[in-house]
């Protein structure tokens, strides 16, 4: 178990070191995945702020925890962060791999008018 959070810290580590060589010129769209739900901010890492943020604990949506859930929560923060006038980020995924729920909100987002 150990090994496995060795594993996660590590792809974290080096996803925010690509993030910090962008020199934060653009807001950080971030993903915590838990069991049971999925939560997103954009945050602007230069003004110490969140700009949006959306989850799939809202609005009780039903089941909460599959990649259709993740889908919609995807297309939530790109509709908000719209509204807030931010078109550009860049993804970070955290230590999560880009598959299942992960990769869901990130297409959902795209087709949702954000770019990254």
């Amino acid at each position: 178990m150990a090994n496995q959070k060795k594993l996660f810290e590590r792809r974290r580590n080096r996803v925010r070191y690509r993030i910090r060589k962008l020199g934060g010129a653009r807001p950080r769209l971030t993903v915590f995945r838990s069991g049971r739900h999925i939560y997103v901010q954009l945050i602007d890492d230069a003004g110490h702020r969140t700009i949006a943020s959306a989850s799939s604990n809202e609005e009780g949506k039903g089941k909460s925890y599959n990649v259709a859930a993740a889908a919609v929560v995807g297309k939530l923060i790109a509709e908000r962060a719209l509204e807030k006038g931010v078109k550009k980020v860049v993804f970070d995924r955290g230590g999560y791999l880009y598959h299942g729920r992960v990769k869901a909100l990130g297409d959902a987002a795209r087709e949702g008018g954000l770019e990254f």
